[in-house]
């Protein structure tokens, strides 16, 4: 068995109570019937008994995926396990042993392609944000030790002998997937349009629920995938897309959108500050084409240097989003390509309207390191915010669902307006 994670993973270690932020609230914790019965082994007698059972509800989700329990939230949004220290009593008491896999292993995320174990993060974790957008290598594969997942025993199993076409190719297209988010010669957006137009060239015969290919389906896919690795059809792609004018207005009214929908959802102080000033920084948002006009001014504004800093933290996103998501999850290829846009249209928003960033654009700060440690902190702010309480968000994935609307060449002409501002 071998094993692979970005690098970043390598260099990952746990702030516990020095962390800004807290795993232990504002994200849903599941407990397997296994896990809660050993817990409850564990406690059996003791002080914590009663607690346990009074504060692990059942699971009201249904299906294949549902677990046993869920941990129960405090009026703040925290765990109930949490103490005053920022550390979790039932660790701190019994041991990581008794703890819920997704208490144990996040912000880890273990999957198996085949033979194959993969271990990607969270940007839901500060400091995993912190690693994975701000060095240059973060997100290069490099081989890892199993253990690097705490639990590869519960890792989820993707790829290998699958007989379905879908997931028997999956790994190919991620492949040619990734490497496009990595040509650097490509601005951001151009990149995420040539996804968009390699997902639209395959919707007609590569979606799950694709049971078998012939030889001749097996043999485009392939011809499709390997035409955007040439340089010719990538610079005819930007070329196209950079020709193209679209309003702003638009763009700018769906990010609004987006965050106004989690505000009263999210019990996280955190989160609505950060939304507020965001909101405020735009004029409230309220009319879509001046908070574009207040966009764009500042995008023109900001340092060279420091925008090729920002151009990272979206690659960044980019890769990790494929590695941590399997696009086998989505209906097509083109549906997981347009809301990985609109993920990156909420971001580049939020990073936008963060007051540390505003202040670089209006004083016209120079490419200095006082300069890129205040972008920096920014960035992991806001990706980890947005990460934590909006990517996985309900409201976003039926907004994306209302937006993206019929599939195929409509799609991509909606995802055009999610790229004007990217």
């Amino acid at each position: 068995m071998t094993a692979s994670a970005p690098r970043y993973m390598t260099r990952f270690r746990c702030l516990a109570d020095s962390c800004e932020d807290t795993c232990c609230a504002g994200l849903v914790v599941t407990v397997s019937e296994a896990r809660w019965k050993r817990l409850r082994e564990t406690v059996a007698g003791g002080p914590d008994a009663a607690r346990v059972e009074a504060l692990i509800r059942p699971d009201e989700g249904s299906g294949p995926g549902a677990e046993a329990g869920v941990i129960a939230k405090r009026e703040d949004g925290h765990c109930t396990f949490l103490d005053e220290r920022k550390l979790c009593s039932l660790h701190r008491a019994h041991g990581e042993a008794v703890l819920p896999d997704a208490c144990a292993t996040f912000p880890r995320v273990a999957t198996r392609w085949g033979e194959r174990l993969e271990v990607v993060g969270s940007l839901a974790c500060p400091e995993v944000a912190r690693l994975c957008l701000l060095a240059e290598d973060g997100v290069e594969p490099v081989p890892v030790s199993e253990d690097v997942a705490v639990r590869p025993e519960v890792a989820r199993r993707l790829g290998g002998d699958a007989e379905d076409a879908w997931t028997r190719h999956a790994e190919a297209v991620r492949a040619t997937a990734v490497a496009l988010l990595q040509r650097r010669e490509l601005p951001f957006a151009s990149r995420l349009f040539a996804l968009g137009q390699l997902a639209l060239r395959v919707d007609g015969f590569y979606f799950r629920g694709t049971e078998a290919f012939d030889g001749e389906s097996a043999a485009l896919l392939s011809d499709v995938l390997r035409s955007f690795t040439l340089p010719e059809t990538l610079a005819e792609l930007h070329e196209g897309f950079t020709s193209l004018s679209l309003p702003g207005g638009p763009w700018a009214g769906i990010c609004a959108t987006v965050l106004r929908a989690r505000l009263g959802s999210v019990r996280s102080e955190r989160f609505s500050t950060l939304v507020r000033t965001v909101l405020t920084s735009y004029g409230g948002a309220e009319v879509p084409d001046a908070a574009w006009r207040i966009h764009a001014e500042r995008r023109e504004r900001l340092h060279p240097a420091l925008a090729e800093r920002v151009e990272q933290y979206f690659r960044h996103h980019a890769v990790n989003h494929w590695l941590r998501h399997p696009f086998t999850d989505a209906p097509t290829l083109l549906d997981y390509v347009f809301r990985l846009t609109l993920r990156a249209a909420v971001l580049r928003w939020t990073l936008f309207g963060h007051p540390a960033v505003v202040a670089l654009c209006e004083g016209g700060a120079g490419d200095t390191g006082e300069a890129r440690a205040r972008l920096d902190a920014a960035a992991v702010e806001c990706f980890q915010v947005i990460a934590k309480h909006v990517e996985q968000a309900p409201e976003l994935h039926s907004l994306a669902q209302g937006l993206a609307g019929k599939g195929g060449a409509e799609t991509l002409g909606r995802m055009l307006v999610l790229l004007k501002g990217l």
